[in-house]
């Protein structure tokens, strides 16, 4: 926030000394607005802020795939191909395009480096099959994996679970018990 204040800042300079240069064409009838004609270091928030518009507004808007994740439209879902009896797959198409965060948890006795040692050997053979994911060691035997797109979410839960070390992976507040839990505890955080 403070880079972009800065930036702002500077803008203003140069387009205060192109409005003295220039006569300030993109004014109506050569008059400036009121918070126009004030010095530039006695400028609000406010100010700064219809400045930074009035720069915006002969941009052309970005496309979809340059906004950021929360202006982005979501990919429009086709509910005929969907089989509705399956509420995973639902979860599935629902979170395309999405950063979804999946925890899982290493089984046993496990110290932090086997532990991240262990995930990340999951991390790339997710990786090996299509599947990319950020990696995050939140505790000793627990990390994050981030998935940009969240539709991966669930293929992965597939491959997680199906390890000997994995003691469960944690989807959208939904626990998968792995190979590693000798419990089977499910739907409850661990």
């Amino acid at each position: 926030m403070v880079s972009k204040r800065i930036t702002i800042v500077i803008l203003l300079l140069v387009i205060n000394s192109i409005l003295f240069v220039n006569g300030g064409k993109k004014s109506k009838n050569g008059e400036k607005p009121a918070w126009a004609k004030k010095d530039i270091r006695d400028y609000s928030e406010a100010d700064l802020e219809r400045l930074l518009d009035q720069w915006d507004e002969d941009e052309e808007p970005l496309p979809n795939d340059e906004l950021p994740e929360h202006l982005r439209q979501p990919p429009p879902i086709d509910f005929s191909k969907i089989d509705a009896s399956d509420p995973e797959n639902l979860l599935k198409v629902s979170k395309k395009g999405k950063t979804i965060m999946t925890f899982v948890q290493v089984g046993g006795e496990v110290t932090r480096n086997e532990a991240d040692e262990l995930t990340k050997l999951w991390q790339s053979a997710l990786w090996n099959n299509h599947i990319q994911a950020e990696r995050f060691m939140v505790d000793d035997n627990r990390a994050i994996f981030m998935f940009r797109d969240g539709s991966q979410a669930w293929e992965a839960k597939n491959f997680l679970v199906d390890q000997e070390r994995c003691f469960s992976v944690t989807i959208e507040n939904k626990v998968y018990p792995g190979k590693g839990n000798s419990e089977k505890v499910s739907n409850n955080f661990i």
